[in-house]
């Protein structure tokens, strides 16, 4: 609870041990082994946090932190650990907290959801679980993409931008690189798995504007935004990329701060060994440098894990104010890991921190904040304090009720698909199919007409040759007409001369008989030699 100016935390004995609300964007652990009351401790942080008008956003990996929104409850167990603190005349009591709901698959809280562009390639490189050549030809997809103006949005513009660029690597590759197809295609594959995961539902639009978790309720009390991560934890790469991207953005958007009386926002990042195992040492180096730098915009960030050994040494020294409850020695790695967590403690000369570590119970903790100088305070062995909201689940309809209630619902509440990448290569392919039918109407169109202008030539080749033939036989008859005229003409004048000379000599033969003889036989000869010489 937030007491006399301080986020108190936990006691020893009657003494407070209260975060320096100035100190507290130094970050922080809570470690512990399974059981011990980390999350109980995550919760009194930030009703804490909250009660002093810090917004905080933490993920709900188990489903108990959602009773935030509801008052605790008043048993006798309650009353005994309010006493023991003396938690009365402090304040203390029962009630609900601002909580606003997230869910990246949309179900049990607003939908949260970025863009592919705002994810970037080295975080989507690492969601897909690329290779190094797979990650730098995403790298250069998204190069290609920003140079041609493509926005990418959600997964569909990804794909359509991948097949683009493989369908048209040659052209790419005397540009950007070596862009082999084969490549392109495992990204693709990756891809389909990863929209299988539920990507298709937390990339897309609208996108989350984290500015809307800086703010408070009408008491000016901090907004507790919950991540809803009971099943996004059984897909951890998913999970821990998810959160170091918003731990990025928060990075990237904010300004600088300086020092700050008390922090814009507190970032609690739960099961937090998720973020560096297996991570590649570039991503590794840039969480370095985020965890270093976004203290300075305001921004305090507390990592919860079973052991401080599972966050990198470079981070691990990040961190200034730490809660670490009950470790177990059971194996020799257990032993190293609770000797680690010992020495990384500023000593108390009243007890053996690392005996102490693997005989705290439930709810207790060895704890050290930064003093309002800057540094650690000596080590004490305490007690959490109790939360004042409800423990526990809450029923779905409260949740609907608390999802409906909230101002940002009308702004995230229904997906919208804006004109990006996808649509511009539908558009295009839409065009480049209207003119390859227009290219094969035309060369169709063109096709019928040399068709027609041959067909066309051949019937009037035909035609020109038909009327040669008709102009042939047209003078042929004539010159037959002719032939027969003049072959009957001069037959008969042949006929008729030759009877004459005929009749002269039938004369001179005498008689009449010799007469008609010679004239008959004259006009036969003179017929038949006129004629054949005429008729030619």
């Amino acid at each position: 609870m937030f007491y006399e100016n301080g986020i108190w935390v936990a006691s020893c004995g009657d003494e407070h041990l209260n975060i320096v609300p100035k100190m507290a964007n130094r970050h922080g652990l809570i470690a512990g082994a399974t059981g011990t009351g980390k999350t109980v401790t995550l919760k009194v942080l930030a009703e804490s946090f909250s009660d002093a008008g810090v917004p905080v956003f933490l993920a709900d990996v188990k489903g108990d932190l959602a009773g935030m929104c509801e008052s605790g409850t008043d048993t006798e167990d309650m009353r005994e650990r309010i006493a023991a603190f003396g938690l009365s005349g402090t304040g203390f009591g029962y009630q609900a907290y601002p909580v606003c709901f997230w869910d990246i698959y949309g179900e049990k809280g607003l939908p949260l959801r970025t863009t592919i562009s705002e994810m970037g390639p080295v975080l989507l490189a690492r969601l897909m679980d690329l290779n190094n050549t797979q990650s730098d030809i995403l790298t250069i997809v998204f190069r290609i993409a920003d140079d041609e103006d493509l926005l990418l949005l959600d997964t569909k513009d990804l794909r359509a931008m991948l097949n683009y660029v493989g369908e048209n690597n040659k052209e790419y590759s005397g540009r950007y690189g070596n862009l082999p197809r084969q490549s392109i295609n495992a990204i693709l594959r990756n891809l389909v798995a990863l929209e299988e995961q539920g990507a298709d539902k937390f990339f897309g639009e609208p996108a989350l504007d984290i500015h809307d978790w800086f703010c408070t309720d009408r008491t000016s009390r901090g907004m507790i935004n919950i991540l809803h991560s009971e099943s996004l934890i059984n897909n951890p790469m998913m999970y821990s990329t998810f959160m170091l991207w918003m731990l990025s953005e928060l990075f990237e958007i904010m300004p600088e701060a300086g020092d700050c009386e008390k922090p814009k926002m507190v970032f609690f990042f739960d099961e937090a060994h998720l973020l560096f195992k297996g991570a590649p040492k570039a991503l590794l180096s840039k969480i370095e440098q985020v965890v270093k730098l976004i203290r300075s915009k305001g921004i305090g960030v507390y990592f919860i894990t079973q052991s401080p050994g599972d966050i990198p040494d470079e981070v691990l020294g990040q961190l200034g104010n730490k809660i670490q409850h009950a470790l177990h020695a059971y194996t020799p790695a257990d032993q190293r890991a609770v000797r680690a967590a010992a020495d990384s403690f500023r000593v108390n000369p009243e007890f053996d921190t690392r005996d102490v570590l693997t005989r705290l119970g439930i709810g207790e903790a060895l704890v050290s904040f930064l003093e309002a100088d800057g540094v650690p305070a000596m080590v004490k062995r305490a007690r959490i304090l109790p939360p004042q909201s409800k423990m526990g689940p809450i029923d779905d309809k409260k949740r609907q009720s608390e999802i409906q209630g909230t101002t940002l619902y009308t702004r995230y509440g229904t997906m919208f698909d804006r004109d990006s990448a996808y649509e511009f290569f539908q558009r295009k392919q839409a065009a480049d199919e209207e003119a390859a039918q227009k290219a094969k109407e035309e060369a169709e169109r063109q096709k019928a007409e040399a068709r027609a202008r041959k067909e066309a030539e051949k019937t009037a080749a035909r035609e020109e040759a038909a009327r040669l033939r008709a102009e042939e036989r047209e003078r042929q008859a004539t010159a037959n007409a002719r032939k027969r005229a003049v072959s009957s003409v001069a037959k008969t004048a042949g006929g008729t001369i030759g009877r004459e000379i005929g009749n002269e000599i039938g004369k001179s033969v005498g008689g009449t008989f010799g007469k008609k003889l010679g004239g008959n036989l004259g006009a036969s000869i003179g017929r038949g030699i006129l004629g054949t010489f005429f008729g030619r």
